[in-house]
């Protein structure tokens, strides 16, 4: 199972090679890891996905609070979250596919960020299924791919409204 922890973090240097050390020091499979600014510049926020058994994630997590550096560490994995992914996907495009192509594109939403002679790139955010969707779908012309990893935030609580009654 996926476990998906997010870290809030000192942005200063080292912060980022200690955490990633003391993963991949304990043999810990990491299935992403993204980092980035926060509103406040002396924050980083990262997101880190492991596939593991749930005990091997406590280890996790109990490793990442020891840490000096960590001012915050969630567990999303069973909260509700927004979830996001780019993909840059390079396809083989020749003339007689590139119609086939912008109909995935725009099913996807994503965009085309480059047409080439041989080539077309395109851009998808999304869900990670929705990323794995569009890839199976052009599995046979993907020539290379990027992706980003996972971003992830806990959905915001409903406020309650001056004489709302529903959200109580």
């Amino acid at each position: 199972m996926n476990y998906v922890l997010s870290l809030l973090v000192e942005n200063h240097e080292g912060v980022l090679s200690r955490i990633s050390g003391l993963i991949s020091g304990r043999g810990y499979n990491v299935e992403s890891f993204t980092a980035g600014a926060t509103t406040d510049p002396s924050l980083t926020r990262i997101t880190l996905v492991c596939r593991a058994e749930p005990a091997v994630i406590e280890q996790i997590k109990k490793q990442l609070n020891k840490l000096i550096e960590v001012i915050k560490l969630v567990d999303l994995t069973d909260r509700y979250t927004v979830d996001r992914e780019l993909a840059l996907i390079k396809i083989s495009a020749k003339s007689g596919r590139r119609g086939e192509i912008f109909q995935i594109a725009d099913a996807f939403n994503a965009q085309v960020m480059d047409v080439g002679r041989h080539s077309m790139v395109l851009e998808l955010t999304g869900s990670p299924s929705k990323i794995d969707d569009m890839i199976s779908l052009l599995d046979d012309n993907i020539i290379e791919m990027a992706r980003s990893g996972l971003v992830s935030l806990e959905r915001g609580k409903k406020v309650k409204e001056e004489g709302d009654k529903t959200n109580e």
